[in-house]
């Protein structure tokens, strides 16, 4: 068995404000009346992701910076796609309320809710801003206020994404005081924030990593297990649809063979592509008593052959923007592919002198130099749009 783990870029570029009182908003063309998500069905067949206003504005700001005419034009057109809006400290729940204003009927906004205690724990760069015995600080400033602000909005439809490398690192990093510190806070936390989003206009995913984290032979079904308790202990809501794959990641949908097809150790992983992945788990988790459809993070993951192992995840070096969000993925168990990560944010700085410094943000396959995570980085972005496929 080989343990990976994959970190997942953390702080969105800065806070905008210190939350406001919620207040509900009244959206640019939003339902006239309160919106029925059914979890038994596929939400992203009837509402597009939306193009959330901050990733907008961060994208139009680096077509500025762009002097090629073609490029330029290309790179306008990325303000368009629809991402997920990482809501991943207190202060960036004020990230809510411009997002939803201009949030159209027939979409649906996506929002990463990312900040448990002792977040990220086998991880530097994604270090969270809530000590691991800081759970209550959890549900009464973070998951509460946005609770409050769902329920402000009764008439939009929302996809929650729910904390990204929580439980898949109770899997394999178990053996690390940080994670063994975090592990309790982990489990009552993301119980706690299931059981409390469990709102009749949300659907909700919780991240389950990646074939090259969860999907190891041995690790399929304590992963599933794991995500099925939690699961159950809150409830077992029924906004829940199921799990989140690929999330900031870099694997392929359908490559075969795998990237890592021919590594000496491939034959103890037999999900060597997401689409495997998504097959393989959707099982385990069938089997654990818990809903079992994905979406899968497709933003970055244009160009394979890049990283020297699985475990490779900050900042890839020859990056591309991949398939652009839909619900058109050829496997019934997969909702939908989608930018879950927004590209042109960094997944951590290279500079080794930083407190945030994570050692695999120095590797030969990360690109350099690169800044704090959730820093725009505006190399990296137009290196993405180069390599994209399909292009712009």
């Amino acid at each position: 068995m080989k343990v990976t783990y994959a970190g997942v870029a953390a702080l969105a570029a800065g806070a905008v404000a210190a939350p406001s009182n919620t207040v509900p908003r009244k959206a640019a063309a939003a339902c006239s009346s309160p919106v029925t998500l059914d979890a038994n069905t596929n939400v992203f067949k009837t509402r597009k992701l939306h193009a959330n206003t901050f990733y907008r504005s961060e994208v139009e700001a680096a077509v500025q910076q762009i002097s090629d005419s073609s490029l330029k034009t290309q790179a306008s057109k990325v303000a368009d796609v629809g991402s997920f809006l990482w809501l991943d400290n207190i202060a960036n729940i004020a990230k809510f309320d411009p997002a939803v204003a201009d949030l159209p009927c027939d979409e649906i906004l996506g929002l990463v809710i990312y900040d448990l205690p002792g977040r990220d724990c086998a991880a530097k760069a994604s270090n969270g801003e809530l000590k691991y015995n800081e759970l209550s600080r959890y549900k009464t400033e973070y998951i509460d206020p946005i609770v409050a602000k769902l329920k402000a909005n009764p008439n939009s439809a929302f996809a929650l994404l729910i904390e990204p490398d929580s439980l898949p690192n109770l899997v394999t990093n178990a053996d690390l005081q940080t994670c063994k510190d975090s592990k309790n806070a982990y489990e009552e936390g993301v119980a706690y924030a299931l059981k409390s989003l469990n709102l009749p206009n949300v659907v909700m995913y919780i991240d389950a990593g990646h074939g090259g984290w969860l999907g190891w032979d041995a690790n399929l079904k304590p992963g599933a297990e794991g995500i099925a308790k939690v699961y159950k202990n809150a409830g077992s809501p029924k906004q829940v649809r199921g799990y989140a794959t690929n999330i900031a990641g870099w694997n392929s949908w359908d490559q075969s063979p795998g990237e890592f097809a021919g590594a000496s150790d491939a034959k103890y992983n037999s999900c060597q592509n997401e689409k495997t992945y998504v097959t393989k788990f959707s099982e385990a988790l069938r089997t654990a008593g818990f809903p079992n459809h994905a979406i899968v993070d497709t933003g970055r993951n244009a160009v394979t052959g890049l990283r020297s192992e699985w475990g490779n995840w900050c900042n890839v070096n020859g990056a591309g923007f991949g398939v652009r969000p839909t619900a058109d993925t050829g496997l019934e168990l997969a909702d939908a592919f989608v930018w879950g990560k927004p590209g042109g944010e960094s997944d951590g700085t290279s500079d080794s002198s930083a407190v945030r410094y994570d050692s695999f943000c120095g590797k030969a396959d990360a690109y350099k130099p690169s800044p704090e995570a959730g820093e725009w980085n505006q190399p990296y972005f137009e290196m993405l749009l180069k390599n994209a496929n399909p292009k712009f």
